[in-house]
């Protein structure tokens, strides 16, 4: 069988590796305790508008409800060239994990008055991806901390930057 040619200037969205949505927002808002990666039940719509790259993460969160883990609140809008049986963009989604890893998430989630968020949906091997984290809210003093260190430590690269290029002068 001869090897297909990719057209230039092709979109490397939908292949392995490409990461189709990130929840930046969650990495502001909570304290990453734990990370997992989970398989998502999808159907075919749904794919095939994940690999145009369209799908938010923006107010999703998981639950656990009779020992299965739903994602709640993901939106990926209705596949542009479906028909009339495309899929509901909003509806909840059962995540594939192994039981030892959900009996693992229920003990944090009890233990550390903690909370399960989706952080990015990405592809392997042709599958799609969740990356969920085990994360506690942060509080207003706490994001005000790390917006202060994150200046101080651009401050100090820029810093650095500009006595390096004074010695080469």
């Amino acid at each position: 069988m001869a090897k297909k040619n990719k057209k230039k200037g092709a979109s490397s969205l939908g292949t392995d590796g490409s990461i189709v949505a990130s929840n930046r927002k969650a990495r502001h808002d909570f304290h990453i305790l734990d990370t997992h990666e989970a398989g998502i039940a999808l159907v075919g719509t749904e794919i095939k508008s994940m690999r145009e790259g369209k799908a938010s993460l923006v107010d999703a969160f998981a639950t656990v409800d009779d020992g299965e883990v739903w994602l709640r609140g993901l939106h990926i809008p209705e596949y542009s060239h479906g028909s009339w049986t495309n899929h509901a963009p909003k509806r909840a989604r059962k995540l594939l994990l192994h039981r030892r890893e959900i009996d693992s998430l229920v003990g944090k989630v009890r233990d550390g008055n903690a909370t399960l968020v989706p952080l990015s949906l990405y592809f392997v091997n042709g599958r799609v991806k969740v990356e969920l984290a085990v994360a506690r809210g942060k509080q207003a003093h706490d994001k005000r901390q790390d917006i202060a260190r994150r200046t101080a430590e651009r401050e100090a690269v820029s810093e650095l930057g500009r006595k390096i290029k004074g010695m080469k002068a």
